[in-house]
């Protein structure tokens, strides 16, 4: 199968920059990167160009304008470009453990979503890792990770557990699997089939409200929050607002009270809409007189 790693990113060029590092270190590399990219700067595209060019991946560059925080719209669109069976979300702040496309692959299976683990860190540790840290994996390493800065239990948690113990620890959690941006998967036609990601949600819950929707259509999540790990770097949060949050939980108890699996802001709006301008466009094309 086909798989692609679909990255969320804004103006955020050195944490992504460490991020693609990671994915150049994996040891499974049969893997496409589509780059959603909610209208950052020049320094983003020169940096995805650099990237490209330095570690042979297959890197498409996904933009958009930016007009204040769309990140679903733009997830949308990557999705659409993507022609993958298999789909991996993280986000361009979260770099990913050697093993973390292994374990999706090996744990994908029909009829589920997965649910990894993402461990946030002090932004002293954020700023500390350098590439030959990602290189070495010695950013995934608890012991040199303490002896900069503090680490809390759950991160601490998860980095330690291995193998059996991974398996273990995620059979007897009593987290329940979601769907969350920083480490999830499915299957594209499965995404397709509950339209993406509800566009109308600003920042807060919009990647919970996709796997609640899989849920009510009948993809259940699986947890690997021990398994799939990330390293989620420190920054600000400033499109955080009470208001988009209140607005994206009114939309999620909707979307759970009413059992729905379909969004009418999502994938197939966006595809009717690109379809009417591209039409529109060709309309105007064919009237221009020829030279």
């Amino acid at each position: 199968m086909k798989v692609a790693i679909i990255i969320s990113t804004y103006n955020s060029p050195l944490w992504l920059e460490k991020v693609l590092w990671g994915y150049a270190y994996q040891n499974f590399k049969d893997f496409s990167i589509t780059i959603a990219d909610d209208g950052s700067g020049p320094e983003t595209k020169q940096l995805i160009n650099q990237m490209r060019d330095m570690t042979g991946m297959s890197i498409d560059h996904v933009w958009h304008e930016h007009k204040g925080y769309r990140r679903q719209t733009i997830l949308n669109k990557a999705i659409i470009e993507s022609k993958a069976d298999y789909l991996i979300f993280t986000d361009g702040d979260c770099i990913p453990r050697a093993d973390f496309v292994k374990v999706h692959i090996e744990q994908a299976e029909k009829g589920r979503f997965l649910s990894g683990g993402y461990c946030k860190i002090s932004m002293k540790l954020s700023e500390t890792i350098g590439i030959k840290d990602v290189q070495s994996q010695l950013c995934f390493n608890l012991s040199w990770l303490k002896s900069i800065d503090k680490v809390k239990a759950a991160p601490s948690r998860k980095l330690w557990a291995k193998g059996g113990i991974a398996n273990f620890l995620d059979y007897i959690t009593p987290t329940k699997p979601t769907f969350n941006n920083c480490n999830s998967s499915a299957w594209r036609e499965d995404i397709l089939a509950v339209k993406g990601y509800d566009e109308r949600m600003k920042y807060g819950g919009s990647d919970r409200e996709i796997g609640e929707r899989l849920t009510n259509y009948g993809v259940k999540g699986k947890q690997i929050r021990h398994r799939a790990i990330v390293l989620h770097l420190d920054h600000e949060r400033g499109y955080k607002t009470k208001e988009s949050i209140e607005a994206n939980l009114a939309i999620r108890k909707n979307t759970r009270k009413n059992n729905i699996t379909e969004t009418p802001f999502g994938i197939k709006q966006r595809q009717n809409t690109e379809e009417l301008v591209t039409t529109v466009q060709a309309e105007k094309n064919s009237a221009l007189p020829t030279l």
